[in-house]
């Protein structure tokens, strides 16, 4: 009986590859690197040519100045997170719905709203700017934080119908129908059976609207004016970034604190969402 051996990649192939994923990965996370060394050294040391790969006096100056000097960075980090926090659970709300209705009922009427939602995806966001503004400016809503979440989840919405209906085709019918026999009622099936069983994907699909919001900037910046009631990308921006010069070692300082939801975010549930995503790309 012959034995068969494994083929193992040379040697030098293992290593040439290895190589190549330190590089794309130093390359990657170089400019993570940056933000962070270039909030610990003075706005001096941040101006200097040619630039220092490592501060010569690590001081936490920037981080001090943040917290003891500007505290209305954490008026616009309140609200950023308010903004995502609820367009990330309405999200949810409205993708468990539609996207177990367009799953499950499937006729005219869904394959039309399904087309729709495509099709709503295809125009960039800054085309329906003026409408938005129009539309939300005679309901009264300009300039607030409420009218800011309904524009963000007009945005998101429709991604997140798609790919929770996605989740629920998954979900085998014989499932519901053996609810059915037992005398389940269609409401108790969808949220005592089958919302279970897709709580990866729901996962998914709530981190993926935070995250996308919490980024935002064009519908921040169209639809607020009051300084109290911006978020953090536009607050950062009209506030803390002159027009000659600008506080680098400040700057990068906020711009490590404003990205920290969104790694501990990755960090805690990077599985979970990868898990998700992966779940929901095929059907059957």
């Amino acid at each position: 009986m012959a034995i068969k051996t494994l083929n193992r990649d040379p040697l030098a192939f293992v290593l040439v590859k290895y190589f190549l994923l330190v590089i794309i990965l130093l390359f990657l996370l170089f400019p993570l690197y940056w933000v962070l060394i270039t909030s610990f050294k003075t706005n001096m040391e941040a101006y200097r040519y040619p630039p220092t790969f490592f501060p010569h006096e690590p001081a936490a100056t920037s981080f001090i100045k943040l917290f003891s000097e500007h505290n209305q960075f954490f008026v616009y980090y309140r609200n950023n997170l308010i903004v995502s926090t609820s367009v990330a659970v309405l999200c949810c709300v409205f993708a468990t719905f539609s996207g177990y209705s367009m799953a499950r009922f499937k006729n005219r009427w869904g394959r039309m709203f399904f087309a729709i939602l495509l099709v709503s995806q295809m125009f960039p966001v800054i085309s329906r700017m003026i409408s938005l503004y129009v539309i939300l400016g005679r309901i009264g809503i300009i300039n607030t934080l409420g009218g800011l979440i309904f524009a963000l989840l007009a945005a998101q919405v429709p991604f997140c119908i798609i790919l929770m209906a996605s989740f629920f085709a998954n979900i085998p019918t014989e499932i519901e129908e053996a609810a059915f026999v037992d005398g389940a009622g269609r409401w108790m099936i969808l949220f005592r059976i089958v919302t279970p069983l897709v709580k990866s994907g729901l996962l998914a699909v709530g981190i993926y609207a935070f995250l996308m919001t919490w980024d935002d900037y064009l519908h921040a910046a169209t639809l607020i004016q009051a300084d109290n009631l911006r978020t953090l990308s536009v607050g950062i921006a009209l506030r803390y970034l002159g027009e000659l010069s600008y506080d680098w070692s400040l700057v990068n300082a906020i711009s490590i604190i404003g990205t920290i939801p969104v790694v501990l975010i990755f960090f805690f549930f990077q599985k979970y969402m990868i898990k998700g995503l992966v779940a929901g790309a095929v059907k059957g």
